[in-house]
């Protein structure tokens, strides 16, 4: 899957503190002179809550980020990081350097694309969950089938309202049509190699 870049993120901004999520969104509705109250009617979030995402306070859960990506007709993709460094090697290898992250730090989520660029049907990522973080409450949805592998830490996962604690070394498969949530509830960092395909990101 290749990442859309029709949107340009102004080079003064990128080295501020602000994760990379917050100043894309500010830049899009800047870019379309929408305030924050008419991207709030357009999108169903307060506008407080717009206005902590844009500032990196705050991170918006997966439905939030896959209804502002429609309203700004932009895939999700977009919101991660751009690569970190210049491809070595054949188009088939991603180096870890290279690699593109969304941080959703508020949340205590990190995502990590695993999987080069291109027109594949499979995507790779690292999670990382913080102690306490989650997707949020409620859970959500979306085409295709989603596994993965916990390699540290324990994982709460809700699938379709049956909930299961994954200790390191479990894994897991389902429809991505099913309703789903995740979440750490222990002391230490939870880290999930999950994959989804078709790519949603």
């Amino acid at each position: 899957m290749i990442f859309s870049m029709n949107e340009e993120v102004p080079d003064s901004v990128t080295d501020s503190p602000t994760p990379v999520l917050g100043l894309r969104l500010r830049g899009m509705r800047q870019r379309r002179d929408w305030t924050l109250q008419e991207l709030s009617a357009r999108s169903g979030l307060s506008v407080g809550m717009l206005s902590q995402i844009e500032r990196g306070i705050s991170s918006p859960s997966i439905r939030s980020l896959q209804k502002l990506a429609e309203i700004f007709a932009v895939p999700i993709g977009w919101f991660f990081s751009d690569a970190g460094a210049a491809a070595q090697g054949p188009g088939w290898v991603l180096r870890r350097a290279q690699r593109r992250v969304l941080d959703l730090s508020a949340k205590g989520i990190t995502k990590e694309l695993l999987a080069p660029e291109g027109d594949g049907s499979i995507e790779m990522m690292l999670i990382t969950v913080e102690p306490g973080g989650s997707t949020g409450e409620a859970p959500y949805s979306h085409a295709g089938e989603d596994a993965g592998t916990v390699i540290e830490g324990v994982l709460g996962l809700e699938v379709d309202g049956t909930t299961s604690t994954l200790q390191a070394g479990d894994s897991f498969r389902f429809a991505s049509t099913l309703p789903h949530r995740f979440w750490n509830n222990g002391p230490l960092r939870c880290v999930v190699v999950w994959a989804v395909t078709p790519p949603l990101y």
